[in-house]
């Protein structure tokens, strides 16, 4: 006598979702590991439970990295591609960033040529440093008041 078919939706009730996807994942896992054995195949397999618990089979003779890689050669794809363009633009803000600051810096030091600002420039630096010095001026004063008072 054979088992009656179930339909395949939704399982809205969650302990009863979570009991299937423990079951079913062990026997996805079973498999796998079952066409290791029997067929010599390569097998990987990645999942991610609804709760982002990380699942993973790999053949025991080979490596995630050696799966990755060989799916690259295989595919004539490069699945890294897109990541590495957003690193690389996203390092490219941070360096116009650190490249900004470091002129500012340099500004606020005098160590640039200050003859190329506009009078408005040089008004905003002038603003800027009146405004770190009564902030430098305040903080020696409770430095100094407190040291009075020890």
């Amino acid at each position: 006598m054979g088992r009656a078919k179930i339909e395949i939706k939704f399982i809205e009730n969650t302990p009863n979702r979570q009991v299937t996807y423990c079951k079913r994942r062990s026997g996805i896992m079973k498999k796998a590991n079952d066409l290791t054995i029997l067929c010599d195949a390569q097998v990987c397999v990645i999942m991610f439970s609804n709760t982002g618990k990380l699942h993973v089979y790999v053949s025991p003779s080979n490596t995630l990295k050696k799966f990755f890689d060989r799916y690259q050669r295989e595919t004539c794809t490069d699945i890294w591609e897109a990541e590495l363009e957003a690193l690389e633009e996203e390092l490219k803000t941070q360096q116009e960033i650190g490249s900004r600051l470091k002129k500012e810096i340099r500004q606020r030091t005098g160590q640039d040529d200050l003859s190329e600002f506009s009078i408005e420039e040089l008004g905003g630096l002038e603003k800027d440093l009146a405004r770190c010095l009564k902030i430098l001026r305040e903080r020696k004063v409770n430095v100094m008041s407190s040291a009075m008072l020890s």
